[in-house]
C-alpha cells in the first residue's frame, strides 16, 4: 500500500523532532555545566586570593605585634610606678601575640579586634614616652637646680666662713688692741739712802719702774700690776705679803705689785720691792704683769 505523501511528511518531521529534543537538551546541559564549572572555578579563586590576602595581613599583624613588644622591652623608666605600668602593658603585648598565633587569618572580626587593642596598646606606649621624658625632664632640671643650690649654699659657706674669719680677726685684733702694753720697764737697786746703785752688800731694796701707754681700746678703771723677781739662781724674791694672780689660766706669785687706776692715758708707776733678804751679786731678771698679759721684761746687775 503507497503511503500518502502528505503523511509520510509529516511522520518524518516528527521523527526529526523526536530526535532533535534530546541533543538540544543535551547541548543546554552541557552549556549550564560549563557556566557552573567557570563561576565555581572563580569563586574558588576569588576564595583563595582572599584567604592570602588575609594570611599577608595577619603576618603584618604579628609583625606590628613583635616590633611593639621590642619597643616596649627597650622602654625603660627610673621610677618605679612606671615601671610596674611597663611590665603590665609588656604582658597584655604577649597575651596579643599568642592570641593572634591561635586565630585563623579567615576570622576577621578578630583579626580587627586585635589589631584595635594594638592601636590602643601603641598609644599606651607613646603616653608612657611622653611620661618618661616629661619626668627625665624634671628630673634635670631639678637636679641642676640642686647643684646650683649646692653651689650657692657652698659659695654662701665660704663667704660666712670669710666673714667669720674676719670677724674673728676683727676681734683678735680688738681683744689685742685692747691688751694694755708698758715701756720704760727697767729695774733698779737702791741703797738706804735711797741713791741708785750696784754694789750688792749696800743693796736695801729695788724699784720696778713703767709706763703703761695710752690705749683708747683698754677696758678703764682699776688696773694691778704684778712683778716676778728672781735672783741670781732663779730663785723667786718673797716677803711676807705671799701674792698670787692668775694668767692665762695659771695661777704665779709675784714679788710684787700695786693697783692703778687707768682711764686709757699714761700712767707712770713704781713698785717697792723691799723686805725680801739680802741681794748677792748677778744678775737679778724681773717679768711685769697684768692679769690678762705680760707687759716686759727687765734686767738689773749687782756686783
Amino acid at each position: 500500500m503507497t503511503e500518502d505523501p502528505l503523511e509520510r511528511i509529516e511522520r518524518e518531521e516528527r521523527e526529526r523532532r523526536e530526535k532533535k529534543g534530546p541533543r538540544t537538551l543535551m547541548t543546554v546541559l552541557a552549556i549550564v555545566a560549563a557556566v557552573l564549572a567557570l563561576v565555581l572555578g572563580y569563586l574558588l579563586y576569588q576564595r583563595s586570593t582572599l584567604v592570602s590576602q588575609l594570611e599577608v595581613e595577619k603576618a603584618d599583624l604579628a609583625r606590628q605585634m613583635v616590633e611593639l613588644q621590642s619597643d616596649f622591652s627597650a622602654l625603660s623608666s627610673d621610677y618605679e610606678s612606671i615601671n610596674h605600668q611597663l611590665d603590665t602593658s609588656r604582658e597584655q603585648v604577649a597575651q596579643l601575640i599568642e592570641k593572634l598565633a591561635k586565630t585563623e587569618a579567615t576570622n576577621r572580626s578578630k583579626i580587627r579586634q586585635y589589631e584595635k587593642e594594638l592601636g590602643t596598646l601603641r598609644s599606651i606606649m607613646k603616653g608612657y614616652i611622653v611620661q618618661i621624658d616629661s619626668l627625665n625632664s624634671l628630673n634635670k632640671r631639678l637636679t641642676a637646680d640642686a647643684a646650683a643650690a649646692r653651689r650657692e649654699a657652698a659659695e654662701s659657706r665660704r663667704a660666712n666662713e670669710e666673714l667669720t674669719q674676719q670677724v674673728e680677726s676683727l676681734s683678735s685684733q680688738v681683744s689685742a688692741g685692747k691688751i694694755l702694753k708698758a715701756r720704760a720697764i727697767s729695774l733698779n737697786a737702791h741703797y738706804s739712802n735711797d741713791k741708785v746703785g750696784d754694789r750688792h752688800s749696800r743693796v736695801r731694796y729695788m724699784v720696778a719702774n713703767l709706763t703703761l701707754v695710752e690705749n683708747s681700746l683698754a677696758d678703764h678703771g682699776p688696773v694691778r700690776v704684778y712683778v716676778r723677781v728672781k735672783d741670781p739662781e732663779g730663785v723667786l724674791l718673797l716677803n711676807n705679803e705671799s701674792i698670787e694672780f692668775t694668767v692665762d689660766y695659771a695661777t704665779l706669785q709675784a714679788t710684787a705689785s700695786r693697783e692703778v687706776d687707768y682711764e686709757g692715758n699714761e700712767v707712770d708707776l713704781s713698785i717697792y720691792i723691799n723686805d725680801t733678804g739680802e741681794f748677792q751679786k748677778g744678775i737679778y731678771t724681773m717679768e711685769v704683769f697684768t692679769e690678762k698679759s705680760l707687759l716686759g721684761r727687765a734686767e738689773c746687775m749687782l756686783r
